[in-house]
């Protein structure tokens, strides 16, 4: 490991990049380098980003990938760091992508954020935690709730009607296999179950005098959370509502985010107006498995990882330009893309699930996200 007081110089080797970037021609074969601005960090909580999530590329070790930065330590895959409580403020990171002969390809900036560990504390605080199949598994929230149990955080509770076989005690979530943006804004089956089937969206009524269903957070709070409004909530939403879109056609792709984005600002909108106090966090979708034998195994031969890695690479530089600087409206980015081990946060089966490990990464993003936001409680 190189130390953590000194710059990162990374010589990765590997093969050439032989498929045009999303957006590119076939004859560019420049990588393409994407950070948020912010990546949040508690002391005593490790935090990082892989090199394969940030820079677009069949194989990111086709690239020297240098980091500048004071704090945090790097190896062939990815930067990494663990917060002493010396280490809370802000510090510079400046990731550069060059090429074997040293030529600068890309470069970027983005801040860590060192939050202290006591964040929050004596504060009540309840949350709601919104999502697809990968919340429905519950070991994100877990992790996130196991985090929040520990010394110097703030009492919680965790809103939601489903509460399904994985999830720990006291975590409920509105989390469901396969849904999307759009389902959670207009999916209605009055056949199913008030609460928790995954059949109906939890925010969606049948409208006044037969009237056509309605989106209605107000009345979810009123109903099924006992009148209380979220302090905070989190939606980590996307892979479904593009994992179909063609990989070849990129405006497709853009028409494809474009639509999803319709849905989700509707969403967005119908929590801000129910819930004016809460602050909303909307994550960056997560990159995949790296291996194709995982794409093989769930799909055959219909989809492949580079096609979906270069939909998710464009649906994350999409979000962070519809969902970016919007701090006035309580409206906030989380980082969940960046820490999520690729190879060993990830099954050798499945192409978009993690496994314990790659969910814990994603609860420690959330966690970390969480205890800024607690931070700021009176400063803006």
């Amino acid at each position: 490991m190189i130390s953590r007081r000194s710059f990162a110089y990374l010589l990765l080797l590997g093969l050439p990049l032989s498929c045009a970037a999303v957006g590119g021609s076939a004859d560019d074969p420049s990588p393409r380098l994407t950070l948020p601005p912010v990546v949040y960090a508690v002391p005593g909580v490790e935090t990082g980003f892989y090199f394969d999530n940030v820079v677009l590329s069949p194989d990111s070790r086709a690239y020297r990938i240098r980091v500048e930065g004071r704090l945090g330590s790097a190896d062939a895959t990815h930067w990494s760091f663990t917060p002493a409580p010396r280490d809370v403020g802000k510090h510079p990171l400046r990731v550069v992508v060059q090429d074997n002969a040293r030529k600068t390809l890309q470069e970027a900036t983005t801040t860590l954020r060192v939050v202290p560990a006591d964040a929050g504390k004596g504060r009540k605080v309840s949350l709601l935690v919104i999502g697809d199949s990968l919340t429905h598994a519950s070991l994100y929230p877990n992790e996130l709730a196991r985090l929040l149990t520990e010394p110097g955080n703030p009492e919680w509770e965790m809103l939601g009607t489903h509460h399904p076989a994985g999830a720990a005690p006291r975590v409920s979530h509105e989390g469901y296999g396969g849904w999307t943006w759009q389902r959670f804004v207009q999916r209605y089956d009055p056949q199913a179950p008030a609460t928790g089937s995954g059949r109906s969206s939890p925010f969606v009524f049948p409208g006044k005098d037969g009237g056509p269903p309605v989106l209605d957070m107000a009345r979810y709070f009123d109903e099924q959370c006992g009148g209380k409004r979220p302090d905070y909530v989190t939606v980590m939403l996307g892979i479904n509502d593009c994992f179909g879109l063609n990989p070849e056609d990129p405006a497709a792709i853009d028409t494809g985010i474009t639509a999803t984005f319709t849905h989700a600002e509707a969403l967005l909108a119908a929590i801000r107006k129910a819930a004016p106090k809460a602050e909303i966090g909307v994550c960056l979708t997560t990159p995949p498995n790296s291996r194709e034998e995982a794409f093989v195994a769930n799909y055959k031969d219909r989809y492949h990882r580079w096609g979906w890695r270069r939909i998710q690479h464009r649906l994350v530089e999409r979000q962070l330009l519809q969902f970016g600087n919007r701090e006035k409206e309580r409206i906030y980015l989380i980082p969940t893309e960046l820490y999520l081990d690729p190879v060993a946060g990830y099954p050798d089966n499945n192409a978009v699930h993690p496994n314990g490990e790659g969910y814990r990464q994603i609860g420690s993003t959330l966690y970390a996200w969480l205890k800024a936001r607690l931070e700021s409680v009176g400063k803006g």
